[in-house]
């Protein structure tokens, strides 16, 4: 049962009241009590909004791109939510840069909105909440939703879980990662932007971007972006654009193989496709999260502790031995699949329950 400070949130947020937008994300990332009776009714409400993830090594200038490309969208009528994740505070856990004005000293754009988003430990840098906030966005209207990565290089491989469309943003003299990149990042990236392509080296960037994309003689004889065969089939091979962020040159190119990637999308399915493993993670993230905040509360209980305390003590266990015995007793390594799963709805439906 959704409560009424939820129906009225969502209210709010569906009237383009920007305060109660960032009072639900704020409601999501810290996870509040009604934050599950709001994650319910947005993703009943809200369609997947397209997600373009943005990331590469720090330096390459991808808070300059950013407004660039979101001004790109919102000036041909998109509304654009900007989720930018920066590294949490060991204090108070929230984002270091809190919301920075990213839209270089201009006029923000009103159908433009940007949020700082804490990583909190999230792997490859991404808060693990980041999935839940772009459905929220949406709710609120925003049909375009740009993440950008705290900066962690080829590791952050955990962007493929949210977004549709993926943009490596590189840049000259950072240093020779290029092949580093090639075992990681690079191997998912839809468009490779080169920013920075004033200075020295940018023109070599480029080329090794392209010859360590040529991975076959099929892709060898493709142009960049979309490939469309007289069978009907579609292939998209991965384009490199130059940008210089600080003049706003090369936006639109790169901006336009963005949109040639989503028409691809629409052709070969991988647009749903991408939304249906988008919601099989989060639902596996969130399983985890609830079983290891349960058995949390479960060893917490003083008897356990007591247990645990006299076993480590009396030196007939080590602690491996003592948990190994403890994950036994919770969760008993015979249970066949169908009490397993039997289990896991009990443990959904009071969940849900009112």
């Amino acid at each position: 049962m959704v409560t009424t400070e939820v129906h009225r949130l969502i209210a709010d947020m569906q009237s383009g009241k920007i305060r109660a937008l960032s009072r639900a994300i704020s409601w999501v990332e810290s996870q509040t009590p009604q934050s599950s009776e709001l994650l319910e009714k947005v993703y009943a409400l809200a369609k997947a909004p397209w997600v373009i993830g943005i990331t590469g090594v720090g330096g390459a200038g991808k808070s300059s791109l950013v407004p660039h490309m979101a001004k790109y969208f919102a000036n041909q009528g998109h509304r654009v939510a900007v989720l930018a994740v920066d590294p949490s505070s060991p204090i108070s856990g929230g984002a270091l840069l809190g919301d920075r004005i990213r839209d270089n000293g201009g006029q923000q754009h009103p159908n433009i909105f940007f949020r700082s988003v804490a990583s909190r430990g999230g792997q490859g840098g991404l808060a693990t909440c980041v999935s839940d906030l772009t459905r929220v966005v949406s709710t609120a209207g925003f049909d375009i939703v740009l993440i950008e990565t705290v900066g962690a290089g080829q590791s952050e491989l955990a962007i493929l879980n949210v977004a549709h469309t993926i943009v490596l943003i590189h840049a000259p003299g950072l240093g020779d990662d290029i092949q580093a990149q090639k075992a990681g990042v690079m191997e998912i990236a839809d468009v490779l932007i080169v920013n920075k392509a004033d200075k020295p080296g940018a023109d070599d960037a480029v080329l090794m971007l392209q010859q360590a994309l040529l991975l076959s003689e099929k892709n060898a004889h493709m142009h960049e972006g979309l490939n469309q065969f007289t069978n009907l089939q579609a292939h998209w091979h991965p384009p490199v654009v130059s940008t210089i962020a600080i003049e706003g040159k090369g936006i639109v190119q790169a901006c336009e193989q963005l949109q040639a990637h989503f028409a691809f999308m629409q052709l070969d399915g991988g647009y749903e496709k991408r939304n249906h493993v988008h919601v099989m993670k989060r639902m596996n993230d969130y399983i985890k999260q609830l079983v290891l905040e349960r058995l949390a509360h479960q060893i917490q209980a003083p008897a356990v502790k007591i247990r645990m305390e006299k076993e480590l003590i009396s030196d007939r266990h080590d602690p491996l031995g003592t948990a190994r015995e403890l994950a036994d007793a919770f969760f008993p390594s015979q249970a066949t699949h169908s009490e397993f799963s039997q289990l896991l709805r009990q443990s959904s439906q009071k969940e849900i329950a009112p």
